[in-house]
């Protein structure tokens, strides 16, 4: 217990300096912390059918967030908490390209119908009497 006591003390008495004070004013904290909206999205869109899933803006993303883990790595001083937000967007975006090809390639395909989509909306089917009455 005492270690995690001097853990503490030392994790205590960096937050009280003015490097970290001058980390949390800059890019290198604000700009991964707005980034992970990207992830924190996708991992959201999990429970949404997959049938709103766009191809293109999953892969631009998924391209996307490679170039950017590549640049957080290379960048002086490296940014290791924009590289950590932007691997956690690769595995999500990884995740929901898999659910898009699944879905429209593979056979997780739904019926035309739409009976497995459960936000489907059902119109009332139109009575013989009002089809009668429409133009040819």
């Amino acid at each position: 217990m005492a270690g995690v006591g001097a853990l503490l003390q030392r994790a205590r008495a960096y937050v009280k300096t003015k490097k970290f004070r001058d980390y949390l004013t800059s890019t290198h904290f604000w700009g991964p912390v707005a980034n992970w909206g990207l992830p924190l999205a996708a991992f959201n869109d999990m429970k949404s059918p997959p049938d709103i899933i766009s191809g293109r803006m999953t892969t631009a993303l998924f391209l996307c967030s490679l170039v950017f883990v590549r640049f957080a790595y290379r960048v002086q001083p490296r940014n290791y908490l924009l590289m950590v937000c932007h691997c956690t967007n690769v595995v999500a975006q990884s995740m929901q390209g898999t659910r898009y090809l699944r879905y429209h390639y593979g056979s997780g395909a739904a019926p035309a119908t739409g009976a497995c989509d459960p936000l489907a909306t059902t119109s009332p089917s139109p009575s013989p009497a009002s089809s009668s009455k429409q133009a040819p």
